[in-house]
């Protein structure tokens, strides 16, 4: 009798995946944050979709990319957050050997609450095309004399009668000045 050892022909998904060097499982649907070529770059971001096996036992990532302004059409804008990331059309497979760890990405106002962002907190509040370069949604509320969208990095003070939100400077105060103001009104309500 002949005994014949049957190969595995197709994919397999797998369930999870534990990172090198570390005790941390990730799973499809988890944000991770990956090792770049250059290492003076920040790390790569992107949402695992689908951890495959194959027939010769290699493990693959199928991931979506998150993209930096930066990378973006149009760049950084100064409205941007620092740790602003845009969950982008672009998907490809890499090697789980390139994950550095896990991280979390908020909401733009689940963020904008946090207390102490941490090292791997990011937000999102964009959509992002990479073939045509557009963003959904394509509109955001603006807030200021300087009709700009929300900075989470950037210091701002609500007027208490208009509940518009103002930057210090564009109003003629300091930060220093905001933190000792106990009832703001902006200029348009203080002359009506």
């Amino acid at each position: 009798m002949c005994s014949m050892t049957k190969k595995r022909t197709t994919k397999s998904r797998l369930d999870y995946y534990r990172i090198a060097n570390t005790q941390k499982i990730i799973k499809p649907g988890d944000t991770v944050t990956l090792r770049p070529p250059d290492l003076t770059t920040p790390p790569y971001v992107a949402r695992i979709e689908l951890i495959e096996l194959d027939a010769a036992e290699k493990i693959t990532l199928k991931v979506r990319w998150y993209y930096r302004p930066e990378e973006s059409a149009g760049g950084r804008r100064q409205f941007h957050g620092s740790k602003e990331l845009f969950l982008s059309d672009h998907y490809d497979v890499c090697s789980p050997e390139a994950v550095e760890n896990k991280c979390t990405i908020h909401t733009f106002k689940d963020y904008t609450r946090l207390e102490d962002v941490g090292t791997d907190d990011y937000f999102c509040r964009f959509d992002y095309n990479a073939r045509s370069g557009t963003f959904s949604p394509d509109r955001v509320a603006v807030y200021c004399k300087c009709e700009m969208p929300y900075n989470p990095d950037d210091l701002m003070v609500q007027c208490e009668n208009c509940k518009d939100w103002f930057h210090p400077k564009c109003v003629m105060l300091s930060s220093e000045d905001i933190k000792n103001v106990k009832n703001f009104h902006c200029p348009d309500c203080i002359n009506s």
